[in-house]
């Protein structure tokens, strides 16, 4: 990490306006809580009658740095902390999709012991406001995972499972580690997956090799294959990977973008959609193999990120909202294929302290000059390796 300069009311307000969040202890397998509802039939219905499309959006880093906190606490009045002002511009375009993903970046702390870079600590009032702005999933592998250790990974997904959003690529157990998120939408089963490339060389906790889930080739392949055997007919794979504040995707992520989508089981795609993050700037999305890959969606909420020139860096805060409808199977054995690829500008403005959905806030032409120039650029790095030939456009 680069240096900085409707439906839960009363539970919200439990949490919101208390200082500290409630954190349960240790759990083993056998009192572990639900994740993602129950996992599929074992006969899940491919391309029965009645099935219909489905609209999946995804984000990009939640990075809570020192100012993005105090904001959140301003936003509560001093009391607590609320970040749902801060993702209200871009919430019509979440909760208006059928399945919305985030990546939770960062841990949880506890008490009011919360902290920015370098070992982020965060208020876990954030999964409440991302309930709130309509996510069902977020994953929570990334180079962050283990900033403060087993106690932080057992605070941050006890605190989505209270705020009822699903979680994939941290665990507290080694059952819990085994299994996807599972999501339903259009009468699909939907199996999340979530990977990071490392933990900033944090070990992983003694005797819990399993607790944060890291980017194995033969190990995504091996879990893709396993969830379309319990039953998803969408496989959808986080991976937080890539090189900080390069636009250009760089190795790896062309090489294992190409293994993964290359991978069938009987003819079919194993992995039907890469989400990537963790760069801080927008990359492309490109169709590879006919199967797309989100290269990188920037930060979605972030303070004035800081580059390695140790300059600020408005790239830091300029991301996209990806927006993939898929359609259901015509025949029996085919995939849900993607039938519209979206993407839709996004920018943390950090003197507001709002997330901008900048396509609505430029409506008719009109707005912020840094705005304007803000979507010039996302829209030139996400285009960058030839999406729009293959129908990827600008939504809003």
């Amino acid at each position: 990490m680069t240096k900085r300069a409707p439906h839960r009311t009363a539970a919200f307000a439990a949490v919101l306006f208390g200082t500290a969040a409630g954190c349960a202890g240790a759990q083993d397998s056998a009192s572990e809580p639900p994740r993602g509802g129950s996992a599929p039939p074992a006969t899940a219905p491919h391309g029965a009658p009645g099935l219909r499309g489905f609209t999946l959006v995804a984000t990009g880093d939640v990075l809570p740095h020192d100012s993005v906190i105090r904001q959140a606490k301003l936003d509560a009045a001093g009391d607590g902390y609320d970040f749902r002002p801060m993702l209200a511009g871009v919430k019509p375009v979440v909760s208006g999709a059928d399945l919305a993903i985030c990546h939770m970046e960062t841990v949880y702390g506890e008490n009011g012991d919360y902290t920015g870079y370098p070992a982020f600590k965060s208020p876990p009032q954030i999964a409440w406001a991302l309930a709130d702005a309509g996510y069902d999933s977020c994953s929570t592998a990334s180079n962050h995972a283990l900033d403060d250790g087993a106690a932080g990974v057992r605070r941050t997904l006890d605190a989505l499972d209270e705020a009822g959003v699903q979680h994939a690529g941290s665990a507290r157990t080694a059952a819990e580690a085994e299994r996807p998120a599972w999501l339903t939408a259009g009468g699909a089963w939907v199996a999340q997956l979530a990977y990071t490339f490392g933990t900033n060389d944090y070990p992983m906790p003694e005797g819990q090799p399993w607790a944060v889930n890291l980017i194995d080739e033969r190990k995504i392949v091996e879990d893709a294959r396993a969830a379309r055997r319990a039953g998803a007919d969408v496989v959808v794979v986080s991976l937080h990977w890539g090189t900080e504040w390069e636009t250009d995707p760089d190795g790896q992520q062309l090489s294992l973008g190409r293994v993964l989508t290359a991978s069938r089981t009987d003819g079919r795609p194993d992995i039907d959609l890469i989400l990537g993050t963790h760069a801080h700037v927008p990359q492309a999305y490109e169709k590879v193999n006919g199967t797309w890959v989100v290269y990188g969606m920037g930060d979605q909420i972030a303070g004035t990120m800081i580059n390695y020139s140790g300059a600020p860096d408005p790239r830091g805060n300029q991301s996209s909202i990806g927006r993939f409808t898929f359609a259901p199977p015509r025949t029996h054995g085919e995939r849900w294929r993607v039938s519209r690829a979206e993407f839709i500008p996004q920018w943390m403005d950090t003197e507001a302290g709002r997330v901008v959905n900048l396509p609505a806030a430029l409506s008719g032409g009109e707005g912020p000059e840094e705005y304007k120039q803000a979507q010039s650029a996302i829209r030139e790095a996400v285009l960058g390796r030839g999406g729009a030939e293959d129908g990827l456009t600008k939504g809003r």
